[in-house]
């Protein structure tokens, strides 16, 4: 209980950036983004395969540059693309001393870690901002509903070579978790757009899972328990936004693609 106490006390902080939304969050999320494919890339050296860091921490700076300069212009961010490309096969030049995984390690990393969670600071700067919040509440919602739903009524194991805790019935009690919350969330906040934000409750009750069995799959491949042990009950920056690395892309691209469309 003590460990769950102090965890929550360690969140605070990053819900009261969310509130603040604007420069705070942009800079927060580059500093996850950084602390995050650190973790991720500290896992591949368990199973000797040498991601470059370096290389990493320059495409996290040059892609919220990027953002920040350049008023998202397509043809920048197509050029952030081909540059964090190029920086990890020419990290295989030196050829005696690298493996192929090395650079296929370092671009899955910039763009699972730092490019994924890049769009919370997308989702923050469209017309719907306040939506940023269905970003922390689907994740963390179908967490937290999920394990209680599993434990209360779990029988039908879900993925059991990835996750041998997770249950049919914890997945969906995830997901019903994630469109009430979702749904009260619009009824008090955004009204006049409740309808997309229960929508975005089922997507996002679904897509986090999925967020949550892909960082199991790393880690399992990994042979490792946790990516760090930075929040004290969680593990690292990563166990704990596992989830929100597959759900903010999903608000981001919902928004743009169905809403602004649509609206």
């Amino acid at each position: 209980m003590k460990t769950r106490v102090l965890s929550g006390l360690i969140m605070l902080p990053l819900l009261i950036i969310l509130y603040l939304g604007g420069y705070v969050l942009f800079g927060a999320c580059l500093i996850i983004g950084i602390m995050g494919v650190k973790e991720f890339f500290n896992g591949f050296k368990a199973i000797d395969i040498k991601p470059n860091f370096a290389v990493a921490c320059i495409s996290a700076v040059g892609l919220y540059a990027v953002n920040f300069f350049t008023d998202g212009q397509k043809e920048w961010y197509m050029l952030w693309f081909f540059g964090i490309v190029l920086l990890s096969l020419l990290y295989l030049f030196n050829i005696e001393h690298r493996k192929l995984e090395d650079a296929m390690a370092t671009v899955t990393g910039i763009f699972y870690v730092v490019f994924f969670s890049f769009h919370v600071t997308l989702v923050d700067q469209t017309d719907y901002a306040l939506m940023v919040w269905l970003i922390v509440i689907t994740a963390f919602g179908t967490d937290i509903m999920a394990y209680f739903s599993g434990y209360l009524l779990g029988r039908h194991k879900l993925c059991p070579k990835i996750s041998p805790k997770k249950t049919v019935e914890g997945c969906i009690g995830g997901i019903l978790g994630s469109v009430i919350l979702s749904g009260l969330f619009g009824y008090f906040f955004m009204p006049e757009v409740i309808i997309h934000c229960i929508i975005i409750g089922v997507l996002g009750g679904i897509v986090s899972q999925f967020g949550d069995l892909t960082a199991s799959i790393f880690k399992r491949k990994m042979g490792i328990k946790d990516y760090g042990n930075l929040i004290p009950g969680h593990g690292g920056i990563l166990d704990r936004f596992d989830s929100v690395l597959f759900t903010g892309p999903m608000v981001y691209y919902y928004i743009v693609l169905v809403m602004e469309y649509l609206l």
